[in-house]
């Protein structure tokens, strides 16, 4: 499961690499003498090796989660990551352990865990579903992808 760009996707049809399992209503792509419906929802025909259906622990997936927010003020500049458990006390670099915080908070912070210095944090860090990684790449999930998707996520 992930986000494909719609030029991708026919291609990998008019390959016969995948199927149009659903389109974008009201939408064709042209050429000089055929018009095509517009896929929306494609299935991929023969998987070599089925994708990592998880997200990936980076910086940049770290900010997303976070909102490109410090946890512990709220401001959006100055932007760095924090171990809510210090490294140097066994601290992981774990989806739960890790947040977003400005250079003047995780400066503030330093070794301690925020409960010893009374630093709240905005929300409890967790690993975001794959769902609502794809729907925060996208901007907004199309209604028809919805039945596509887990079940209990948008019912």
């Amino acid at each position: 499961l992930t986000l494909s760009s719609v030029e991708r996707a026919f291609l990998l049809i008019y390959l016969e690499k995948a199927e149009m399992l659903d389109v974008l209503r009201g939408k064709v792509l042209r050429t000089v003498s055929n018009s095509y419906p517009c896929p929306s929802v494609i299935r991929i025909l023969d998987y070599k090796k089925v994708p990592y259906k998880g997200v990936v622990l980076t910086r940049h997936n770290l900010f997303k989660r976070d909102g490109f927010q410090c946890q512990y003020c709220g401001t959006s500049s100055n932007l760095t990551l924090d171990h809510v458990q210090p490294k140097s006390r066994g601290g992981k670099s774990t989806w739960a352990n890790l947040v977003t915080a400005c250079k003047q908070c995780n400066a503030r912070k330093g070794d301690a865990n925020p409960e010893e210095i009374q630093m709240k944090l905005r929300k409890k860090p967790v690993k975001p579903s794959y769902i609502v990684y794809l729907k925060s790449s996208a901007g907004r999930l199309q209604q028809d992808w919805l039945k596509y998707l887990e079940p209990k996520a948008y019912a």
